[in-house]
């Protein structure tokens, strides 16, 4: 129809009325992010995001996206979850030459502090691009990860924890009072957890495999004080599959986000719980992401006028991360 009405419009000819056209998806890619050298065999490789981004390419899907570049995030955002002297550790170990920092899963190069600030500064750029009515929603092929990431330490392949850096800045920076968050990485989200565990303006929503790494996201975890009941853990076992966690979506998700009443959506995009991951042990399908994608977009569009931004965090067998990673843009480009 939009083809049509501009070919209308050429020929000099009168047209109806366009509807205005929707507002398109955005897609954060950064070749600073192979600058993260993990090093030969590990999982969380560079190659993750080359993946992604050839995948969108290959299927025609990258040009009709709205692309973005990362910029290094303010150190003032960063400290709104980490404190100022692990942000400095992290620098000074990553100028020394370390190999690692805090854990064994948390190799370290020359520019990983450089890598994660893009990480959490891209994140934010697509943050305002979305509040600016730039795009609609956004999908960030980010790395390194970051829902391990605590306050004062990293673990789990996490520097910077990206989502919750996110959800401060939606509050801090736009003046939003609710954000939800949303993982589904196979790996319960620690870090998220801990950050917002007390918070109560702040509601963590996860899917996981359990009993497995790093050990959280009991059932009964569920905040204290401001935030009891704003932490919602739903740890399922080896071999779960589509139904049994679209069903936790439509149970507990929806009904937990109805009366949270969100202004921003936020989505720790994991693609390790898909089948045949190399780190993860559920069974979802690439069509179940596309429906987990479908429920909280829809959950954003009524309740945050749309406003959804995913971020990547795991996934470590690259035909089905890219699998997954084009399902989810193609929902949310719907």
């Amino acid at each position: 129809m939009i083809l049509r009405i501009a070919s209308l419009a050429l020929l000099g000819l009168a047209a109806a009325a366009p509807q205005e056209k929707p507002l398109p998806t955005g897609f954060l890619c950064d070749e600073v992010y192979l600058a993260h050298n993990t090093g030969a065999g590990h999982p969380e490789q560079p190659g993750r995001i080359e993946a992604i981004a050839r995948r969108l390419e290959e299927k025609g899907l990258a040009a009709r996206l709205s692309r973005f570049k990362a910029s290094p995030a303010p150190l003032e955002w960063i400290t709104q979850v980490h404190s100022a002297a692990y942000v400095d550790r992290l620098r000074k170990a990553c100028e020394k030459g370390d190999l690692q920092i805090d854990t064994g899963d948390c190799p370290i190069s020359p520019r990983t502090y450089d890598a994660a600030l893009a990480a959490a500064g891209g994140v934010l750029g697509v943050v305002d691009a979305v509040m600016e009515g730039k795009v609609r929603n956004a999908f960030c092929a980010v790395r390194p990860p970051g829902h391990h990431a605590l306050r004062e330490r990293a673990m789990g392949f996490c520097y910077f924890n990206n989502v919750a850096i996110a959800a401060r800045y939606v509050q801090k920076k736009h003046g939003l009072a609710r954000v939800l968050i949303v993982d589904w990485d196979v790996h319960h989200g620690n870090g998220t957890q801990a950050a917002f565990y007390s918070d109560g303006t702040v509601m963590y929503f996860s899917t996981h495999q359990h009993p497995f790494y790093p050990g959280t996201g009991l059932e009964g975890e569920k905040g204290s004080g401001k935030g009891e009941g704003c932490i919602v853990n739903v740890p399922l076992p080896h071999g779960t599959k589509d139904e049994t966690v679209l069903r936790a979506y439509e149970e507990k998700l929806k009904p937990a986000a109805e009366a949270f009443k969100p202004e921003f959506v936020l989505v720790s995009c994991g693609f390790d719980s898909h089948q045949g991951d190399r780190l993860g042990g559920f069974a979802l399908t690439t069509e179940g992401f596309a429906k987990m994608t479908r429920v909280v977009k829809e959950i954003a569009e009524k309740h945050a006028k749309g406003r959804l931004v995913s971020m990547l965090e795991g996934g470590y067998t690259l035909e089905n991360l890219a699998s997954a990673a084009e399902a989810h843009v193609r929902v949310l480009m719907e």
